[in-house]
């Protein structure tokens, strides 16, 4: 079972991203285009705006893999600052302060930052075609373990 769970680890990292990058953009574009029925954020509003365009964008790279340690890197980066700056002042914990979702996307964003995107992803699809032959035998060897 063991061999089986590793053999898709790849794929669920893939996907685990996939869905992530989704609800990270939708965030974006609700603040941004006033969907699902938020409010739009008046454009350049400080730190609202901002976050917004970092949400659309960041989560639309991850979604498709593509950039995807950096576009997650300033995603965890932009998750905890809202945290910090936003949340965190009006109670120490995330339960009490509405930040959860600030926190979690942080966290999640630094995870995909060190596993990288996975299977399915454009990263995966430029990295394959480049590179030595040594590079592609260790990406390989790395998929199979």
């Amino acid at each position: 079972m063991s061999t089986r769970l590793n053999d898709a680890q790849p794929y669920a990292l893939g996907l685990f991203r996939i869905v992530v990058g989704l609800l990270f953009a939708c965030h974006g574009a609700a603040t941004l285009f006033g969907l699902f029925g938020n409010d739009t954020t008046p454009a350049g509003a400080w730190p609202g705006w901002y976050a917004a365009v970092i949400q659309l964008v960041g989560g639309g790279l991850v979604l498709l893999g593509l950039g995807t340690r950096i576009a997650a890197l300033v995603a965890s980066g932009s998750m905890a600052y809202a945290y910090f700056n936003v949340h965190q002042p009006t109670g120490l914990f995330p339960m009490e302060n509405g930040g959860e979702a600030a926190a979690i996307f942080a966290w999640t964003f630094l995870l995909i930052v060190f596993t990288g995107p996975g299977a399915l992803s454009v990263d995966r699809l430029f990295s394959s075609g480049g590179g030595s032959e040594e590079e592609r035998q260790e990406t390989r060897t790395a998929v199979a373990a």
